[in-house]
This record gives structure tokens, C-alpha cells and sequence, in this order.
């Protein structure tokens, strides 16, 4: 799979699993771009890192991590960008088929929800799978037609 970069942010409440996060996706040899936040302890709020990550996409080599406690308030934030398809996953298998069947662009997840085995299976199996097309690429046709942002 071709990236040229990897944008990464989360909340206050995912700032370790980010972390842990970017460790991985550079040992992978990834080129991260990690736009926050830089602390655990300052409660901020996750739709303006939603925001920050989907506003800086802007080819289909460029791919995202989002992280707050659920993942849910932060990947709903991402969707609302049209060229974001935002994936939040609980798993590797989920992260897969987000990957092989939609195509999606950001790998988002809950820190309070998965642990950090989880985290790394995720991460790994997320930017080595490819998008395969075929009777999945007109469904990936239309989410892009919505138009949001």
C-alpha cells in the first residue's frame, strides 16, 4: 500500500493509546504527523482533532489515526468531511474489511474500550490491507457523493 503520510490526534483520553499508536505506525517505517494533544491531563475536545486530521488529508496516499475514549464522538466528527471514510474499529477484523471493503482512510478507535494488543493488531492489519474493489467500489462511489464539508 502506498502513504505517503499518516496524520494522527486524539482527546485528552486517548493521548496514551496515541502514543502507543504512533510508535508503532514509525516502526513500521510510516511518516507520522502527530497533531495532538500533547497531554493527558487537559480535557479537550475531540471533534476539533477530528477536524485538524480530516482537514489535513488531502490525497488518497495520506491516511489518519483518530483516538478518544469511545471513538464514537471523534469518528462522527471525521464523517462529516466527505472525503473522510472513518472506521471505527474494535478489532483486527473489523479494521480489515474497513480497509478491503470501504476503502476507509482514517483507523479510529476507543481507548477505553480496546487494550493495547488490540491497538497494534488493529494498527498492523489497517495499513497493510488494500481496498479491493470490484462490487464494493460503486458503494465507495456513493459515500463520496455526499456532500458535508
Amino acid at each position: 500500500m502506498n502513504i505517503s503520510k499518516v496524520y494522527i490526534a486524539s482527546d485528552h483520553a486517548g493521548y496514551e493509546a496515541k502514543m502507543q499508536t504512533k510508535n508503532i505506525l514509525e516502526s513500521m517505517g510510516l511518516s507520522v504527523v502527530d497533531l495532538g494533544t500533547n497531554s493527558a491531563s487537559i480535557s479537550v475536545d475531540y471533534p476539533d482533532f477530528a477536524t485538524l486530521v480530516a482537514s489535513s488529508i488531502k490525497s488518497s496516499d495520506e491516511f489518519g489515526v483518530l483516538i478518544c475514549g469511545s471513538g464514537i464522538g471523534i469518528s462522527i466528527a471525521a464523517n462529516r468531511f466527505s472525503h473522510i471514510r472513518c472506521a471505527l474499529s474494535h478489532n483486527a477484523t473489523v479494521a480489515r474489511l474497513s480497509r478491503e471493503h470501504n476503502d476507509a482512510n482514517v483507523l479510529c478507535f476507543g481507548a477505553r474500550v480496546v487494550g493495547s494488543d488490540v491497538i497494534k493488531d488493529m494498527v498492523e492489519v489497517f495499513f497493510a490491507t488494500e481496498f479491493i474493489g470490484g462490487r464494493h467500489q460503486r458503494r465507495v462511489e456513493k459515500l463520496g457523493a455526499c456532500q458535508c464539508f
